[in-house]
């Protein structure tokens, strides 16, 4: 199989995709890290070009019942502050307003961490924090080290998690993993709303 060129139906090579899923799985090592988030970034870029041609109110729309593209976005966004930002950086805000915990997250527990649940920004407004939370990703990922992985965070990732030890190694993990499992859900989605 090696070498086989994956396209989209607009002729772009998406044969990463799949990889993509099994490096944020088994990153390991440093270099294995910045692999992923590699890939990664390279799925977002295109799908995110890919979404902004479709109408703002298609993004919007659910398929299936499941989040809508915006919705994603804003839960990918809530995943890096709370995995990244708060319990890696230890940062002293890290959640933005816009952020969307995952579904059944008590609103109480989402009022104390300053997000706005009822929100509905457009896709661009989502996107200028989203953007610059992956820029930090990428600059967490272009300087970490085995040291770094092995890290013991003093914090975890909000009040709600349970009480237990977190490790820098899983936290950038659950955010690798949630990056590309929600971009193969976005994808599916917008199939058909392109349709």
């Amino acid at each position: 199989m090696s070498g086989l060129k994956i396209v989209d139906c607009y002729g772009r090579d998406i044969s990463f995709a799949g990889p993509a899923r099994a490096l944020a799985r088994n990153a390991a090592s440093p270099e294995d890290y910045r692999a992923a988030w590699n890939a990664i970034e390279a799925l977002w870029g295109a799908t995110l070009d890919r979404a902004k041609r479709l109408p703002e109110a298609k993004l919007h729309e659910q398929v299936d019942g499941e989040w809508s593209f915006v919705e994603t976005q804003r839960h990918l966004l809530f995943a890096s502050d709370a995995w990244l930002g708060n319990a890696v950086l230890e940062e002293e805000a890290p959640y933005h307003p816009l952020g969307l915990p995952a579904g059944g997250t008590p609103p109480d527990e989402a009022a104390k961490l300053g997000l706005t649940l009822e929100a509905t920004p457009t896709l661009d407004e989502v996107l200028a924090p989203r953007l610059a939370r992956m820029a930090t990703m990428r600059r967490v990922f272009d300087g970490l080290t085995a040291a770094e992985l092995d890290r013991v965070c003093a914090r975890k990732p909000a009040d709600m998690y349970p009480d237990q030890e977190y490790v820098t190694r899983r936290c950038l993990k659950v955010v690798l993993k949630e990056e590309a499992e929600h971009h193969r859900y976005a994808v599916r989605d917008l199939a058909v709303l392109e349709g």
